[in-house]
């Protein structure tokens, strides 16, 4: 994409098709070799205009006259070119004609979309994924503003030389490996999928770029690993609680939103009269209804009479997620456990090592887990070795 202009004026005749002695005064605005035309509504002696100086021959008051509105159609032009110049905007003939006419019409900018997409996004998208779309934003401006030197953009300015731009700005950030580039340029692309639905552009500039993510490795206890952290005793309140809930999520498969918005009327009897928690996930609105198995109730009764739970509608004292993932590594390294975990990790555990890995059905996980999708579900089923050794066992049984 180019970033600096070129710039220039001239003025010309052109004959009438039915009196060829006389000609009308044009003016050319001319930016980056792209022309735009635009009458001076003055009439004049084809005779009596020299092309060369650009103006009418003679001292005549006419002639007076005509070279003064030459003059200040120039002026004006100059002034609206330094104007936009100065607003920092790209710059082209057709926008400079049209505020000289003065029907420039208003065209949406970058900025403009970006201000749309998260005053109309707030009350559809949760909080942590209009945080990632913040994230991204400042991205986009610092972009713009390291790269291009501007601070805004026409729409119509975007192309896929932008996007490709976009993308290598993001792989210079030390901060960020190839998914996380993925991600920014997944939001960029719904960003601009949306200025094609409100009609702000007519062709997405983004629809030729293809996302790559890398495949990744899914992070889980194995048994061994979660029975060493059930039977580990910590000198840190924070770390025991911590452990306390994140086993808790390794029983129910809950994410870190929805163990944190656990209410007690939440609690239910099920249909075969035991405790079940009766809830939706916050990402996706899916009404989830999980059995309460005995590990996990264990914890809710320990931590029915904590200060944080036993005066509010809580079920659980649960910290920020930062800090969740704070202490989970803090007791990896202390119990030498030697995996990234995160909170997502209980939510992994429980549809491997928890369900899966014990004959569960696949259909019974997925329901339990809010997955709209089956295919979603035997993601998990593909890693687990201990399932697929017992499938075999039993295959050698019946080959046997």
């Amino acid at each position: 994409m180019r970033t600096t202009q070129t710039f220039s004026i001239s003025f010309f005749i052109r004959k009438k098709k039915n009196q060829p002695d006389q000609a009308l005064i044009y003016t050319r605005i001319t930016v980056n070799g792209k022309s735009k035309e635009v009458s001076l509504k003055r009439a004049l002696h084809t005779e009596k205009w020299n092309q060369t100086a650009c103006k009418m021959i003679g001292t005549s008051i006419e002639s007076q006259q005509v070279n003064r509105k030459i003059d200040d159609v120039r002026s004006k032009l100059y002034n609206i070119y330094e104007e936009l110049l100065r607003d920092e905007q790209i710059i082209d003939a057709e926008i400079i004609k049209n505020r000289f006419l003065g029907i420039d019409k208003t065209h949406n900018t970058l900025i403009s979309l970006l201000d749309y997409h998260n005053l109309n996004m707030k009350s559809v998208l949760k909080y942590g994924t209009l945080k990632n779309y913040n994230t991204t934003e400042s991205y986009l401006k610092e972009y713009l503003k390291s790269s291009l030197k501007v601070s805004d953009l026409y729409l119509k300015h975007i192309d896929y030389e932008f996007t490709l731009g976009f993308e290598r700005f993001l792989r210079a950030k030390a901060s960020l490996n190839n998914n996380g580039v993925m991600k920014h340029m997944e939001r960029f692309k719904k960003v601009m999928r949306l200025a094609v639905d409100l009609d702000w552009i007519e062709k997405n500039p983004t629809l030729r770029f293809k996302l790559r993510f890398d495949k990744v490795d899914m992070i889980y206890l194995n048994k061994q690993d979660l029975s060493k952290l059930k039977n580990a005793t910590f000198n840190k309140v924070t770390h025991t609680t911590t452990r306390d809930i994140f086993v808790f999520a390794c029983y129910t498969g809950l994410a870190f939103a929805d163990t944190k918005s656990l209410k007690k009327d939440n609690l239910q009897i099920g249909i075969d009269g035991k405790k079940w928690i009766y809830t939706r996930r916050l990402k996706t609105n899916t009404q989830v209804r999980i059995p309460l198995l005995n590990e996990a109730e264990i914890i809710l009764d320990f931590y029915k009479n904590h200060p944080r739970v036993i005066n509010s509608d809580l079920l659980l004292p649960v910290y920020s997620n930062q800090k969740i993932n704070q202490y989970l590594k803090e007791i990896a390294i202390k119990l030498k456990i030697k995996k990234k975990l995160s909170f997502h990790t209980a939510r992994h555990t429980f549809a491997t090592t928890v369900t899966l890995a014990n004959g569960v059905p696949i259909e019974t996980v997925s329901k339990i887990l809010g997955h709209h999708k089956i295919a979603t579900t035997q993601i998990y089923a593909r890693v687990i070795d201990s399932k697929i050794s017992n499938d075999i066992d039993v295959l050698r049984e019946k080959l046997g």
